[in-house]
């Protein structure tokens, strides 16, 4: 084995992680912390740097971990992200190491996420002579708000990164197969809060009251034709209600009505068509319906686009450890605040499968379990790929 040919020593320093990686993961699925919650996760983080010998940073972001792996010669570097934070879903698995707190559990595979970054960083401590710069290894809390990023971030994550790299596992896929986006790969997500404001009656005499339920009815089908007519139908745009609070009872019109909505596109020119058009019917309810409107309209993450500079060197890392277990897939409208780092430096996101035999599993799902052994495929994939991008 030459050290221009890794593939060897990269699978078998994983599968010989994989049960000390299980444990953890097991451990960290078992005690779930939401956003800025993920105190005990990040310890575990932290411990385990301190005893790869691996230079680490806590309390990056509030309750990130940074560290920080030199490599043999000098070169760019590289930044490897895993987000760490659970939801508030009551896990319904029952298996034995299922999650202790009420409430909470790791429905989108993120405890998978950071024992993979974990064995990333032991097998690239290893390696560190072969490589021509430097690994920041990013322990990111807060990505299922889609704030940790941005946190981190100015904290400091992200100065003198050249390159990002990061990775979801995939339920979608079975366990060994990768996937791939070009360009434009998750969404930009948008959120809106528009309060309708009317005057309250009796229902038996709606012409005394200004009803603010048909206004936000009629707003929320004029939402509709946000995406059908005024985004360019090659721009994939999605305009959904996800709240709709008014009234309390049968024969009493409310005073308000508040809606809630996502908006989610990957361009920028529908990003900005779709805000202009939500505010302007917003705005032409005050006339029409006679009512008063407000929306605060938060853009809060980018789209995440994958960049070729990092992409091609990347699959062409996996493809050398696993051969033709990779292929191209379509893009997604789900969001990811990995985008934050994507649209600072070039960046990847790759796909892991995990999904296991026999079963029909899907990211938030409260039964949702991912196949323990995407951790060692991803390991390897993510090494490697970090080998052949500071070759």
């Amino acid at each position: 084995m030459t050290a221009n040919d890794p593939s060897r020593r990269i699978r078998e320093a994983a599968e010989a992680l994989q049960p000390a990686l299980v444990a953890i993961r097991r451990d960290i699925h078992a005690h779930p912390e939401l956003a800025f919650e993920e105190v005990r996760t990040a310890g575990i983080v932290a411990a385990e740097l301190a005893r790869l010998g691996i230079p680490h940073r806590a309390g990056v972001g509030r309750t990130g971990v940074v560290g920080t792996i030199e490599g043999g010669r000098t070169g760019p570097t590289l930044a490897i992200r895993a987000d760490m934070d659970a939801l508030p879903i009551a896990e319904e698995t029952g298996l034995d190491f299922a999650s202790q707190v009420p409430g909470k559990m790791h429905a989108c595979g993120h405890d998978i996420h950071t024992a993979t970054l974990l064995g990333v960083a032991a097998v690239l401590a290893e390696l560190a002579p072969m490589l021509a710069g430097r690994v920041v290894l990013v322990f990111q809390p807060a990505e299922e708000v889609l704030e940790g990023a941005a946190a981190m971030i100015a904290d400091g994550a992200a100065e003198g990164v050249d390159l990002a790299l990061g990775f979801h596992n995939h339920p979608d896929m079975p366990v060994g197969r990768f996937g791939f986006v070009r360009g434009a790969c998750l969404a930009a997500s948008d959120r809106f809060d528009l309060v309708i404001r009317g005057r309250s009656g009796h229902a038996a005499h709606p012409y005394a009251a200004v009803d603010p339920i048909v206004a936000a009815s009629a707003f929320v089908g004029q939402a509709q034709t946000v995406v059908s007519r005024e985004i360019r139908p090659i721009h994939p745009a999605v305009v959904t209600i996800g709240s709709f609070q008014g009234g309390t009872t049968y024969n009493i019109i409310p005073e308000r009505v508040h809606l809630k909505g996502t908006v989610r596109t990957l361009h920028e020119a529908a990003r900005d068509t779709a805000e202009a058009a939500l505010k302007r019917l917003a705005a032409g309810l005050e006339t029409t319906m006679r009512v008063s409107c407000a929306m605060d309209y938060v853009r809060k993450v980018p789209p995440l686009v994958n960049d070729d500079r990092v992409l091609d060197p990347a699959i062409a890392a996996v493809r050398a450890q696993f051969g033709e277990a990779i292929e191209e897939g379509e893009p997604s409208m789900g969001a990811e605040d990995f985008s934050a780092f994507a649209a600072l430096v070039p960046s990847f996101q790759l796909r892991i499968g995990s999904g296991a035999p026999g079963r029909d599993d899907r990211l938030h799902n409260a039964g949702y379990q991912p196949d323990e052994r995407c951790l060692s495929n991803g390991v390897q994939a993510l090494s490697r790929a970090a080998l052949e991008l500071l070759a």
